[in-house]
């Protein structure tokens, strides 16, 4: 069966989040299968889970079926924040105007829910109000600055700052071993959880090191799933407390050694930059292992 749609509002939203929002039940490898199947199209011509779907295009579906395109009820479940965990977050909030806010997100709390996820900042912030939107993710174990929406709007506006590369990052990571080099350009193609070829850039420099440790500025050109972590093991360094790229450390009770120290990007025309200082864990090892830093990390930002 053929299911002609006619889109009666632009939406600016991407085909595979239409297609889930019409259709519940769909999942994403559904969407992309049949989309590369030529079984979903646009104005009668293929197309991609990316496209930006606008008013008057013709979308057609040749497998329609009632079976395979449905809604389905899901009862989301109403996970309680704590006080405390809702004070940890006001807490760590170091900057928030009417459009977005800037965590500084601690180490051990996921950006987003999963199956093996008790709670995450995603969560949080739907509990504080149901229009804030991720924007960007960190690792469970990465801390530092996280960018937070506050409406639509922003979330399109920043997503869009982030996709076409005018977000710079900076992280500080402590590495196990010494890269060959001080400074370079890493290009690496990684796999991802998709098991899809992705193709990395990453620049680094070694801010001090000693026998065993580096301490390694991060300047990512892209923003892979683990990429600074494969990165690090890629350049025979890798990073203290990884406990996946780094299984065979003597560090193992260490957290990840590995910050987000500081962002920097324009919007409506206002440029916006924040640095962090290291969390103590990480003054902490440094301390442990005679290897120093400078207290303000901004310096590091021009070197």
């Amino acid at each position: 069966m053929i299911k002609n749609i006619k889109i009666l509002k632009n939406s600016n939203q991407r085909l595979d989040k239409y297609l889930k929002y019409k259709y519940s039940s769909l999942t994403q490898g559904f969407i992309e299968k049949n989309i590369r199947k030529k079984n979903i199209l646009i104005n009668n011509s293929t197309t991609k889970a990316s496209y930006l779907v606008k008013i008057n295009d013709e979308l057609k579906i040749l497998n329609f079926h009632e079976n395979l395109y449905k809604n389905k009820i899901i009862f989301k479940k109403n996970i309680k924040i704590s006080k405390d965990i809702l004070a940890e977050f006001k807490k760590s909030i170091i900057f928030e105007n009417n459009n977005f806010i800037v965590l500084n997100k601690w180490s051990q709390i996921a950006t987003q829910g999963g199956s093996k996820i008790r709670i995450s900042i995603d969560q949080i912030i739907q509990n504080i109000n149901s229009q804030y939107r991720l924007v960007h993710r960190l690792d469970k174990e990465t801390s530092g600055l996280l960018l937070i929406a506050k409406n639509l709007d922003y979330a399109k506006k920043i997503s869009s700052l982030f996709k076409q590369k005018e977000i710079t990052k900076f992280y500080i990571a402590l590495c196990e071993g010494n890269p060959k080099h001080n400074f370079s350009q890493v290009k690496l193609d990684i796999k991802s959880k998709k098991l899809k070829i992705e193709s990395t850039v990453t620049n680094y420099k070694v801010i001090n090191k000693n026998n065993t440790i580096s301490s390694i500025l991060f300047n990512p050109q892209t923003g892979k799933t683990h990429q600074l972590r494969i990165v690090s093991k890629n350049l025979g360094c890798p990073i203290v407390g990884d406990n996946k790229y780094n299984i065979y450390s003597k560090y193992k009770k260490e957290s990840l050694m590995l910050h987000a120290f500081a962002i920097k990007f324009t919007i409506d025309n206002k440029k916006f930059e924040f640095v962090l200082n290291l969390p103590d864990y990480f003054l902490n090892f440094l301390k442990k292992n005679n290897l120093k830093i400078n207290k303000d990390l901004k310096n590091y930002l021009n070197s």
